[in-house]
């Protein structure tokens, strides 16, 4: 059952229903709705129970559902290869689900979904032109990007869901769900440019583009692309100077993996002429990262 997170002093308009309510981005998105005295809601109601579903819909009556849940695996995607049953249940049975009842109840649905459904080829070479929202996927080398990829084709198809495609997201403080946090532990890095998405520079931004209903799909990135070892070199600059780490290649990366990754830059175009309508810039990524790292040294963070 869904629980209320505020006691929100606005009497009118819009209440936002979050799915995945024990998530980490749930509890970001959480936190930004109460800051903006916005009536919302958590639920962590199983996507693919159709029944329990609509059930809490009816119950909460919300005008926006944020869905942040899904299955990723732990401790990463490589368990997706080895549970796909699982991951089919969730992540295209579940969304898929979710979607379809908001539609059904005329709710508005925003699905934060990911871009790693892409690879760099021969005509997105790292450094050159990045995948548009249109493009179709050419990434399959993880059960978890499959089932990604084919989903999303699908969910364009209603006329109430909006899908933000994140990358690699990094939140204010060393969270294990973070991408800095996770690179920073590993005892070998590859060192590739992909895109990146800052939670505290683009969680606002998905809360506007609910609101005003927009639909679709966005790449939910900051502009460009950054690499692992610029990352690391920032993260020690700003919060760990002793920090030190080591690279190796794709290829030697992929003998310890069960799973391929993905690696790619997003256009981010669409998305920061959008964010102009609102009077927000939305920050490059290698000063997203900077101003980020800063963020965490002033609270402390190590």
């Amino acid at each position: 059952m869904a629980t209320n997170g505020t006691n929100s002093t606005k009497d009118a308009g819009k209440v936002f229903l979050i799915w995945g309510g024990e998530g980490w981005v749930a509890g970001h998105l959480k936190e930004l709705l109460q800051q903006q005295k916005e009536k919302v809601f958590t639920t962590t109601v199983r996507m693919e129970n159709r029944e329990a579903v609509m059930a809490e819909l009816e119950r909460v009556k919300p005008t926006h559902v944020l869905n942040c849940a899904g299955c990723t695996g732990r401790p990463n995607v490589d368990w997706c290869e080895d549970n796909k049953e699982q991951v089919i249940r969730s992540n295209v049975i579940g969304t898929l689900n979710l979607t379809d009842c908001c539609f059904l109840k005329n709710v508005h649905c925003t699905v934060f979904a990911t871009g790693c459904i892409y690879a760099y080829d021969s005509k997105h070479p790292p450094g050159g032109e990045g995948y548009l929202e249109a493009d179709p996927a050419n990434f399959g080398g993880s059960y978890y990007s499959a089932t990604k990829s084919k989903v999303e084709e699908l969910m364009t198809t209603y006329s109430n869901c909006l899908i933000l495609r994140l990358r690699m997201p990094v939140s204010d403080d060393l969270h294990p769900r973070s991408f800095v946090t996770k690179i920073s532990k590993y005892d070998r890095v590859v060192n590739i440019p992909n895109s990146n998405t800052i939670l505290h520079d683009l969680l606002p931004c998905a809360i506007l583009l609910a609101s005003a209903g927009d639909t679709g799909i966005y790449n939910f990135t900051n502009p460009g692309a950054i690499s692992h070892n610029e990352v690391l070199a920032l993260f020690k600059k700003h919060v760990r100077p002793d920090f030190e780490w080591k690279n190796f290649s794709e290829a030697e990366q992929s003998k310890i993996l069960k799973a391929g990754r993905s690696n790619c830059e997003l256009n981010s175009d669409k998305l920061a002429k959008r964010m102009k309508d609102f009077g927000v810039e939305v920050k490059d990524v290698h000063t997203a990262y900077d101003e980020c790292f800063q963020r965490m040294k002033s609270n402390g963070v190590k």
